[in-house]
């Protein structure tokens, strides 16, 4: 190669860097969820691909749930990437719950990218069967 090919070239690996650079800029998302409502109470199965679990915060403050975490996708070590749409993420959503959810005893579980939420509903809250005294 001559020194014009060997310029062209480094020049455009700069343009690809400085683009790849741009585009994997950390990139809020949504996460997708589910909501299954039952009398006992609330079970939510959310997609949040590439967290960890000590990258996960979830949070309750005055009846609002907030659940935010960082994804990584991590690449191999002797992988130069020339181009990468999304390298990391962060998932936030935030939900307002009723009154009637015990938020003390939230269980939370974290498989294969989905997060799942057991939300209680507090005991005076769930129905109840009365029973009929005959007269």
């Amino acid at each position: 190669m001559n020194d014009i090919t060997n310029t062209a070239e480094r020049e455009q690996t700069q343009v690809a860097t400085r683009e790849n650079q741009r585009t994997t800029q950390s990139l809020t998302r949504t996460p997708a969820v589910d909501v299954e409502e039952t009398s006992h109470g609330i079970t939510m199965w959310l997609d949040v691909p590439g967290v960890t679990r000590d990258k996960l915060e979830i949070e309750v403050h005055d009846n609002t749930l907030r659940i935010q975490g960082d994804a990584t996708v991590p690449s191999p070590q002797k992988l130069e990437l020339r181009y990468a749409e999304i390298r990391e993420s962060r998932f936030v959503r935030s939900f307002t719950l009723g009154g009637d959810l015990d938020t003390a005893n939230i269980e939370a579980n974290l498989q294969d990218g989905v997060l799942k939420l057991t939300i209680p509903r507090r005991e005076e809250a769930r129905p109840r069967r009365i029973e009929i005294q005959a007269a």
